[in-house]
C-alpha cells in the first residue's frame, strides 16, 4: 500500500495531466488552486472559478478541503467563505476517490443539482424554492460579475510568450494619434 504522500503526488499529477490549470500555493503539494469551468448546459456554463484545495496530511484517507475563491451564487456554497457543502466530500469521502473525481464529477454535480434543503447560503436556497426564475437570473448575474477569466487572475487577451503575434494582433494607432508631421 502506498503512503499518503505518494498518493497525494500521484493524484496531483493526474489532475494536472487532465488539463486542469493548477497553481501551487507554496513549495509543498498540500495547497493549490485549480481553475474550474462551470458545467456545460447549466446556469454556470461560461463561468470560471478559482478553487482552493487543501490536502490534509492523512489524504486520501481524509477528504480534501475545497472552497471557491471568487463568488458563486449557489445554495450549497457559502457566499462569504466559498466553503462547499457536499456530502461526498464532507461526510462520505473514500480513499477510492481522487482529485479528478472532485473536479470532473462532484463539483459539476453540485452545480447541476443544488440542494436547497441543506444550504450554506440560505438566501440562495430560499430564492431557489420561492422563485426559480429570479434564482436563475441571480446565478447568471453572479457568473457575469464574478466568474470571468479575469476574475481568477487569468488574462485571456494576453498571448503566451511562445506564440507569435500575427499581423492582425499587432495593430498600432500611432499614425492616427500622432497626427501630421511638422513641415
Amino acid at each position: 500500500m502506498s503512503s499518503p504522500s505518494k498518493r497525494r503526488e500521484m493524484d496531483l499529477m493526474k489532475l494536472m495531466m487532465s488539463d486542469y490549470k493548477v497553481e501551487m500555493i507554496n513549495d509543498g503539494m498540500q495547497e493549490f488552486y485549480v481553475e474550474f469551468n462551470g458545467p456545460k448546459e447549466s446556469l454556470y456554463q461560461g463561468g470560471v472559478w478559482k478553487i482552493r484545495v487543501e490536502l490534509p496530511d492523512a489524504y486520501p484517507y481524509k477528504s480534501p478541503s475545497i472552497g471557491f475563491i471568487n463568488k458563486i451564487y449557489h445554495p450549497n456554497v457559502d457566499e462569504m467563505s466559498g466553503s462547499v457543502c457536499l456530502d461526498v466530500i464532507n461526510q462520505n469521502w473514500s480513499p477510492m476517490f481522487d482529485l479528478v473525481n472532485v473536479f470532473e464529477v462532484f463539483l459539476p454535480q453540485l452545480l447541476l443539482y443544488p440542494n436547497a434543503l441543506d444550504p450554506l447560503n440560505g438566501e440562495a436556497a430560499a430564492l431557489m424554492m420561492r422563485d426559480g426564475t429570479a434564482y436563475d437570473q441571480r446565478v447568471k448575474e453572479y457568473c457575469e460579475k464574478y466568474a470571468k477569466p479575469e476574475d481568477i487572475g487569468a488574462r485571456p487577451e494576453e498571448k503566451s510568450s511562445d506564440e507569435e503575434l500575427s499581423e492582425d494582433d499587432y495593430h498600432s494607432d500611432d499614425d492616427e494619434v500622432a497626427g501630421k508631421a511638422d513641415p
